[in-house]
C-alpha cells in the first residue's frame, strides 16, 4: 500500500504532463521512499527503471543492457551493448517513438563505478534530449554525493535539472495516513521511534500496544531495527565506531561540541568534522536560535529520531536484550519514554504551525519559526523558548510545548509571558501545546486575553476548515 507523497507526485506529474525534456533530481536518506515513490509515480507509464549497483561498470552495462531489453519486451537475457554511449543511444531511438521516462536509481553507484557517466549525460542531454519528449530521473541517497557532484556548480550536470525532490520523512500527518484508526497518543511514540521513515513505520503494528511495537521491534536481537542503525553508518563511513560514540553522546544530553568531544575522546576539530558528515547524512542537526543565525550558542541535536530512540536505550541495554531479556528492558525503558517524547512533540508543533501558517490560519504569517535560548538578563540564567515565529514586521508568536499527562496549568502561560518580554516586537501572541489538556484556570485566562491559543494534541489531528483564523 502506498501512503502519502501528495504534493511531490502531483509536482512529477505535472512536469510529466508537459511536452518536451525534464530532469527530476530526487535524493534523501536511506529507507525514506525514494524507490517506492518514483514505482508508484511510473506506474502505467512508459519507463526504463535501472538500479545503479555498487560493482563494476561492466556489471553495471549488463544491468542497464537488460532493463532496457525488459523494458522493450523483451525475454531472457539481453544482448550486451559495446558502451554507456549505445545504451544512451537506444534509450534516444525509443523515445523518438513515443514519450519516455529513464529512472537511474542509486546513481552515487554507476557514476562511482563509471566516473564519466555524467559528462556523457550531459552531452546526451545538451545535444539530443533536450529536443525531445524524454523525462530523466535521477535518484541517489547519498546526500553530499547527490548535493555536490549533481547539483552542485561544478557538475557538468549543473543546470539539467528541471525540478529536484529532496525527500523528506513523513510528517505525523502522513503518518496519520499510515495508521489511521490509532488513537493521537500510540501515533505520537509510533512516529517519534520511527522518525517518520515509511520503512521503520511498515515495522510497526498499529493494534499492538507501544510496549509490544518497542520490544517486538527494538528489543528483539532477530528484529530488523535491532541493527539497523549500526547497518546504516557501516555503509555510509569509515569509522563507524567513532560515529556511534558521537551519536550515543548526543543522545544521551551531549549538546555543545565541547561536550561532544570530551565524552568521546576527541578533539575539537577531529570532532567537527565528524558532526559535519552527520550532518550531511541528516543524522545531526546543528541549532542556532532563532534569529541568531551566526551565534555562538549553537548546539548539536540528533535529528533522526529513530536514531535518537536507538541510542539512548538500546546500547545501554544490549547483554540484556541479547539474552532475551526484552521485559526487564522496556521496564527500564519506559519512565523515560515521556522525556524522549517532548522533542518529538516540538518537532510535531512545529509541523502544525507550518500548516497553520501555509493555509492562513494563524494570527500572524510567519516567515521563520524555531527555537530560542539565551540569557535572561533579569534573572542572569539561561532561558528557552520551545517555539518562536517572527516576520519581517516583527510580529512575533511565543510558544511552550508540553508533553505531559496531567492539564497544563497557568503557570506554563504566565512564565510564557515573562520570557516573551526579553523580545521587542509590533504585535505578540502566544500559542501553548499540550498532550491532553489544561487546567481550568490556564483556560479561563486564555479565554481573557484574545492573543492566546491553547492546542491539546488530538485537536492537532484534526482536518481543519479551510476558512477562519485561528484566535
Amino acid at each position: 500500500m502506498f501512503v502519502g507523497r501528495k504534493k511531490e507526485l502531483a509536482a512529477m506529474q505535472s512536469r510529466y504532463q508537459r511536452q518536451g525534456y525534464e530532469c527530476f533530481i530526487i535524493y534523501g536518506r536511506r529507507r525514506v521512499g525514494k524507490t517506492a515513490l518514483i514505482r508508484h509515480f511510473i506506474k502505467g507509464k512508459n519507463a526504463v527503471f535501472f538500479t545503479g549497483m555498487e560493482t563494476t561498470m561492466q556489471e553495471n552495462l549488463e544491468n542497464l543492457s537488460q532493463c532496457i531489453y525488459d523494458a522493450q519486451g523483451g525475454d531472457g537475457k539481453a544482448p550486451v551493448f559495446a558502451s554507456f554511449q549505445d545504451a544512451l543511444d537506444a534509450i534516444t531511438s525509443r523515445a523518438r517513438q513515443e514519450k519516455l521516462i529513464l529512472v537511474i536509481d542509486e546513481y552515487p553507484y554507476l557514476a562511482k563505478s563509471y566516473p564519466g557517466i555524467s559528462s556523457l549525460l550531459q552531452v546526451q542531454i545538451d545535444h539530443v534530449w533536450k529536443q525531445m519528449d524524454i523525462k530523466l530521473i535521477l535518484c541517489g541517497s547519498s546526500m553530499s554525493f547527490m548535493e555536490k557532484q549533481v547539483l552542485g556548480h561544478q557538475s557538468p550536470l549543473f543546470g539539467r535539472r528541471t525540478a529536484q525532490i529532496k525527500l523528506q520523512p513523513f510528517t505525523i500527518f502522513e503518518t496519520q495516513d499510515f495508521f489511521p484508526a490509532v488513537e493521537p497518543e500510540k501515533l505520537a511514540v509510533l512516529y517519534g521511534i520511527t522518525g517518520g521513515i515509511p520503512l521503520y513505520l511498515q515495522q510497526m503494528h498499529g493494534d499492538w500496544s507501544i510496549e509490544e511495537n518497542i520490544k517486538e521491534n527494538f528489543l528483539n536481537p532477530m528484529s530488523y531495527l535491532f541493527e539497523e542503525p549500526s547497518n546504516l553508518l557501516k555503509q555510509e563511513v569509515r569509522e563507524p565506531a567513532t560515529y556511534n560514540a558521537i551519536i550515543q553522546a548526543v543522545a544521551n544530553g551531549s549538546t555543545k561540541i565541547s561536550q561532544i568531544a570530551m565524552k568521546t575522546g576527541l578533539e575539537v576539530s577531529a570532532c567537527a568534522a565528524f558532526l559535519k558528515n552527520l550532518m550531511d547524512l541528516g543524522i545531526i542537526q546543528k541549532e542556532h536560535p532563532l534569529g541568531e543565525p551566526r551565534s555562538r550558542k549553537s548546539l548539536y541535536r540528533i535529528q533522526d529520531n529513530m536514531f535518537r530512540f536507538w541510542y539512548r536505550f538500546v546500547p545501554q541495554h544490549y547483554s540484556q536484550i541479547q539474552n532475551g531479556m526484552g521485559d526487564l528492558a522496556f521496564r527500564r525503558i519506559e519512565p523515560y519514554l515521556p522525556d524522549f517524547m517532548g522533542q518529538v512533540f516540538e518537532t510535531i508543533c512545529l509541523q502544525w504551525l507550518w500548516r497553520e501558517n501555509a493555509a492562513g490560519r494563524l494570527p500572524l504569517l510567519f516567515d521563520e519559526v524555531g527555537r530560542w535560548w539565551g540569557t535572561d538578563p533579569r534573572r542572569r540564567q539561561q532561558t528557552e523558548l520551545d517555539i518562536l515565529a517572527q516576520n519581517a514586521e516583527r510580529e512575533m508568536l511565543f510558544g511552550e510545548c508540553k508533553w505531559r499527562n496531567e492539564p497544563l496549568d497557568v503557570d506554563i502561560l504566565d512564565l510564557l509571558y515573562y520570557r516573551s518580554e526579553l523580545f521587542p516586537a509590533a504585535k505578540k501572541n502566544y500559542i501553548l501545546f499540550s498532550k491532553r489538556s489544561f487546567s481550568v484556570r490556564c483556560q479561563k485566562k486564555a479565554e481573557q486575553d484574545s492573543r492566546v491559543l491553547l492546542m491539546d494534541f488530538p485537536h492537532m489531528l484534526e482536518i481543519p476548515s479551510k476558512q477562519g483564523v485561528l484566535r
